[in-house]
């Protein structure tokens, strides 16, 4: 290729529960258009290898906080523009590739595998000839007309994700090696894909590449990626919380040799089955009351409760009052000698008002939650004292902290995950001098991880609920780990040769 690659970029990205009664909508996205969407990227500004070796395009990307499924009139909306955009710059400048920038969960009203079927979309206004690389979660999933569709794609290998923008990178770094490398007959046009489907469905708590046996079975992604002819190796655990077909977990490795390819996915895959029985949670687990007994009893400070179930950043609505419920009723934190505790958070908007308008140091009574998610408690009304109050959060918008006792509540315009030390300090909160800190998450962020002594996954109820039996799915593939546990046969572990042909772009 004598001049550099045009790629465009585009793409939507949403984890979304199908058991949250919650709706995404569009502006939940907070779209990025034009240069704005190669703004975002360090790795694509100007003296970077990736900036000199193409010329990049943004169209519309667009990255909402995990929720509710997407409504249906507001991904039209957003999809049209990606495509109009896209055919502007098809018009302009024919793209030699595309970064497909998603994460691989999203759900959206009356719609099947909407990653697939976006990219089809897609696949219309810019050809069959455009080579396509996704970057995306290991929590999202690859249906086989996804991994049609593409040419390349790969996803973190991190649970927490610290590799995100890593990962992004390589995708696009791969691209690009392959656009220039294209007219080595001895490679040919595209890269083959090798895909596994793996009966397993398991919540991120249980996979988390901190601990075995997910450490070791990541460990081996860079070695198969370093084998002779392979581009790119992948594991994908799959979004447990969706009730679709596709939701499974997936290996896929990528490259120029199809015994190469095969022998790689084959090596994950079946390494993957082989320890699909020894998966566990991430820390020691139990009832939301039986986490405050073990936290009261221990002489580990801070000690950090997940609340789990309504983890806003997997996909729940984040205003359940289940486990505010229940803390707020324990008469232990309402002595002279109560521990301290933060709770983070519920969100209240009609709450907020009244905070607001008191200010700090007042007393107020004010009712908050179960605005979105009433299946499990109503709204919980609260009277305390307004210890701090903030504006301009990206998320929450408002965040103040009302007093009950010796628990500090942290109270929202719209739900905010809380995952760095610096989101309690500029609320006036010390989390490492505090005795509890009660937090709306699954395994603990790194920062979190850090500052907890020790730490408890509580199994609470909600629209990300640990507890998968219990949540009734009935269109997932069957058999599938854990929901089956018995197995008449091993998996067919095959791995399923994809190549890309026009007839693809028809496939959804």
């Amino acid at each position: 290729m004598s001049q550099r690659p045009v790629i465009a970029i585009a793409g939507l990205a949403c984890e979304t529960s199908t058991f949250s009664p919650a709706r995404t909508r569009g502006g939940a996205f907070h779209p990025r258009r034009g240069p704005e969407v190669v703004e975002k990227y360090a790795f694509l500004h100007h003296g970077t290898y990736l900036a000199d070796a193409a010329d990049w395009k943004g169209a519309l990307i667009g990255h909402a906080l995990p929720g509710g499924v997407v409504v249906r009139e507001d991904f039209e909306e957003l999809s049209k523009e990606i495509l109009e955009r896209l055919a502007r710059t098809v018009a302009s400048n024919p793209i030699d590739g595309l970064w497909y920038d998603i994460h691989g969960a999203m759900c959206v009203e009356g719609m099947e595998d909407v990653e697939a079927e976006l990219l089809r979309r897609i696949r219309t206004v810019i050809g069959p000839d455009v080579l396509v690389s996704a970057s995306m979660d290991l929590h999202g999933n690859v249906s086989r007309e996804l991994a049609h569709q593409t040419d390349l794609i790969t996803c973190y290998r991190m649970a927490p994700h610290e590799d995100a923008l890593v990962t992004k990178e390589r995708a696009c770094r791969n691209l690009v090696d392959v656009l220039t490398c294209r007219t080595d007959t001895e490679r040919g046009n595209r890269p083959l894909k090798a895909w596994v489907p793996i009966p397993i469905l398991l919540p991120g708590e249980q996979t988390s590449t901190r601990n075995e046996p997910a450490k070791s079975l990541y460990s081996l992604v860079p070695e198969i990626e370093a084998m002779e002819n392979v581009l790119d190796a992948a594991i994908w655990v799959g979004y447990a919380w969706a009730d679709e077909p596709r939701n499974h977990a997936v290996v896929m490795v990528t490259g120029w040799n199809k015994a190469a390819i095969t022998r790689g996915a084959k090596r994950l895959a079946s390494l993957f089955w082989h320890v699909h029985k020894e998966f566990h949670f991430v820390a020691p687990t139990g009832s939301f009351s039986e986490c405050i007994d073990n936290a009261l009893a221990s002489s580990n400070k801070p000690f950090f409760i997940s609340d789990s179930g309504d983890n806003p950043t997997a996909g729940g609505s984040g205003d359940v009052t289940f486990g505010l419920n229940q803390l707020l009723t324990r008469p232990e934190f309402y002595k002279s000698t109560s521990s301290s505790v933060i709770y983070a958070s519920i969100p209240g908007p009609e709450a907020i008002d009244i905070i607001v308008k008191a200010g700090v140091g007042t007393t107020v009574t004010v009712t908050a939650g179960a605005m979105v998610d009433n299946l499990h408690a109503g709204p919980i009304t609260m009277t305390g004292r307004v210890h701090s109050i903030r504006h301009g959060d990206l998320d929450a918008e408002v965040e103040a902290v009302l007093q009950v006792g010796s628990v500090f509540t942290i109270l929202t315009k719209f739900r905010k995950p809380y995952h760095h030390e610096s989101d309690f300090i500029g609320l006036e909160l010390c989390p490492r001098a505090t005795d509890i800190v009660i937090v709306k998450i699954g395994y603990l962020e790194p920062e979190l991880f850090d500052m907890a002594a020790d730490w408890m996954l509580a199994l609470t109820p909600g629209g990300v609920d640990q507890d998968l039996q219990r949540l009734g799915h009935h269109r997932i593939r069957r058999p599938l780990w854990p929901f089956d546990r018995a197995f008449h046969m091993a998996p067919d572990l095959t791995p399923q040769l994809i190549p890309f042909s026009n007839e693809d772009l028809t496939m959804c």
